[in-house]
């Protein structure tokens, strides 16, 4: 055993993280920061070592599945354990186990291969899980919001997809250039709300008042049917990718070559194993698989580089998906995505002028804080999902409105909120309602905030 002896902070969940890989260590990292008591259990002594020095928890070597090791983390004490090593199997087992020994416990697997990707809610419910994530199609589902709104920085899903959260930088010249945030209504005949913008490294949470400028990276909010408008009301028109280069037959590169596949999206992929070319091909007949080494240029410029609309390295190495993005971005008019496992120097990515950039990690540990927060409230207002913008140095979050939430039937005009924050989107039974200062919450509705403050767990925390 390694690390702090734990202490029940007051409202602090006690967590075992199965696994200290790139996900585990994210999300001891996260989890740490929102004051919760956490347990690390891997096999690999370096790995848990390097954890504890950096973040001060608690350590156990040993196998997460083994009951003796489960309990020698703590697990009879236990609110949640969350297994994200790199065996689905190994991560289904060992929530079993912890479920069944550990009274009310809750447990969350990550479950990463395609075989299991049809039988995920089968799996939660027979298995009595409260959570089965899998990072590889969220990202790849993230990926492929972006090729659909190719203009797009980032495309975030919200209210059961209903609503988009789109982010974008203002090109020199564009009509949003010198406005204020109170002086966009003749540009979209749409509802919507700009809910953040990031301006020389620094996020704000803009009022009416706030002046736009080029090239502030803005993000706003619409329903998912009214999101490719607000590029077409800004003169930034760009129809969905039609074709799109993969580099990489990683897991990740199936799920978005199907999913690009199934809306007619022309696909490639680059792959240098011969052994997953022929299983790629196969299981995704309507894609062109090419076995060679994605890093070559030649073979790149041979494989129509040049003629697709879209390119996206899905490598193991971060290092080599930034170079081949590098590379692909002095193509004209080429959409690129750069996925990025490991690295976290974020500074220096974003003076890389990557474009859009997906973090799997991050997109696990986001759906995992939401889970967690929903657990700590009091009043029933649940936090159901979770993104963090610009680096963390902004949420946007949404909740589900519990029947005895104070914020209820109260012009949100008259509500004292904290400063900073932003109530974005209302949904009510099935719409989306954009408010204004006389429009009230009710018990049932879904509520979706943006804010600068980090660590809101119930509706009541908006109240200053």
């Amino acid at each position: 055993m390694q690390g702090k002896t734990a202490k029940k902070k007051p409202g602090a969940l006690r967590i075992i993280i199965v696994g200290c890989g790139k996900v585990g260590h994210t999300l001891t990292e996260q989890l740490v920061r929102e004051g919760h008591d956490i347990t690390i259990v891997d096999t690999n002594e370096r790995a848990i070592q390097d954890t504890t020095e950096i973040f001060d928890v608690m350590g156990i070597r040993g196998n997460g599945a083994s009951l003796s090791v489960l309990e020698e983390a703590g697990v009879d004490k236990a609110d949640l354990v969350i297994a994200v090593t790199g065996s689905d199997e190994l991560n289904l087992l060992c929530c079993i186990i912890a479920r069944k020994h550990g009274e009310g416990i809750a447990t969350i697997a990550r479950v990463r291969n395609p075989d299991y990707a049809e039988e995920l809610s089968f799996l939660r419910a027979q298995l009595g899980l409260s959570m089965i994530i899998n990072p590889e199609l969220e990202a790849a589902r993230e990926i492929a919001r972006v090729l659909f709104r190719p203009q797009a920085l980032t495309v975030s899903a919200f209210a059961k997809g209903q609503a988009e959260l789109v982010r974008f930088k203002i090109p020199a010249g564009n009509a949003l250039c010198g406005r204020k945030v109170m002086q966009l209504e003749s540009i979209f005949g749409f509802g919507y709300l700009v809910c953040a913008v990031e301006r020389a490294g620094r996020a704000h949470i803009p009022d009416g008042s706030f002046e736009l400028l080029e090239g502030d990276d803005v993000t706003i909010l619409a329903s998912t049917r009214d999101s490719q408008k607000i590029f077409e009301s800004l003169g930034m028109r760009r129809h969905a990718v039609g074709s799109c280069m993969i580099i990489g037959g990683s897991k990740a590169s199936y799920y978005l070559a199907r999913q690009l596949l199934a809306r007619k999206v022309e696909v490639k992929i680059i792959e240098q194993d011969a052994a997953r070319c022929a299983e790629l091909s196969t299981l995704l007949p309507g894609a062109v698989v090419i076995c060679g080494d994605g890093g070559d240029e030649a073979l790149l410029r041979e494989a129509g580089i040049e003629d697709v609309e879209a390119f996206v390295p899905l490598t193991g190495l971060d290092e080599e998906n930034i170079l081949l993005t590098l590379y692909a971005k002095r193509i004209p008019g080429l959409k690129t995505i750069t996925k990025i496992n490991r690295i976290t120097f974020g500074d220096v990515i974003d003076g890389l002028e990557l474009g859009s950039v997906v973090y799997p990690k991050y997109i696990t540990s986001e759906t995992i804080i939401a889970y967690v927060r929903a657990r700590q409230n009091t009043i029933g207002s649940n936090v159901e999902t979770l993104y963090h913008l610009f680096g963390g140095q902004a949420e946007a979050l949404e909740f589900h409105v519990g029947a005895d939430a104070p914020v209820i039937g109260v012009p949100l005009m008259k509500l004292k909120m904290k400063p900073d924050l932003l109530v974005a989107c209302i949904g009510r039974k099935g719409k989306l309602i954009f408010p204004r200062g006389q429009d009230a919450i009710r018990a049932d509705d879904t509520v979706i905030v943006v804010t600068t403050h980090s660590g809101f767990k119930d509706i009541s925390d908006l109240l200053a």
